[in-house]
């Protein structure tokens, strides 16, 4: 009606509802990873094809939430995709400090270990290895798109404020992301 651009007539209305730049990779945000859709690892894994990257300390809960999960992981894996699982060391100081603070019947170390039985069950062999760098945070990578989890406090993984990424540029938080999980894969040590 007026002849002007939205932005022009309001820009900080503009600028807080229309995003732009870096923030135009943000899918959703999450108080705790126990609040994202229940489908949303299945139907990231189902759609995948380049790499399924998972840098949880554990990744426990991908096999309670991903039916059939290492056949899944197995076929993608003979089809050519990279499918990787970057896990907490059990063995590590870092690793039995966590497990006092979190505090959980469920320790850390089983967790992994459940982790590690069940890739064992995959028809083909998936890339393994073992940090402690990665306590703090858990990043999965699904070819363009990542759930980012920062643990916060003494909770376990499920309470971490949680992020769902999906690339859109160059350099954006998705990069800087896969940046940080090939490091402390590059780092990291074999299972």
């Amino acid at each position: 009606m007026l002849g002007q651009d939205v932005g022009v007539l309001w820009p900080e209305v503009a600028r807080r509802t229309i995003k732009i730049g870096s923030d135009r990779e943000l899918v959703g945000m999450y108080a705790r990873r126990s609040d994202l859709p229940r489908s949303l690892f299945r139907e990231l894994i189902d759609k995948a094809d380049r790499r399924l990257w998972f840098g949880g300390y554990t990744s426990y809960f991908v096999w309670l939430e991903v039916p059939n999960a290492p056949a899944t992981l197995g076929a993608k894996a003979q089809r050519g995709s990279d499918v990787r699982f970057l896990l907490g060391d059990p063995g590590s100081d870092i690793t039995t400090a966590r497990e006092g603070i979190e505090a959980t019947p469920l320790t850390l170390a089983t967790r992994i270990a459940m982790t590690q039985a069940e890739i064992a069950k995959s028809p083909e062999p998936l890339a393994v290895r073992l940090s402690d760098r990665h306590v703090a945070m858990s990043v999965w990578v699904f070819d363009d798109e990542a759930i980012v989890a920062t643990h916060i406090g003494a909770g376990p993984g499920q309470d971490s404020v949680t992020m769902h990424l999906r690339r859109r540029e160059a350099g954006g938080p998705f990069d800087r992301y896969v940046e940080h999980f090939e490091s402390l894969w590059d780092d990291a040590g074999t299972a």
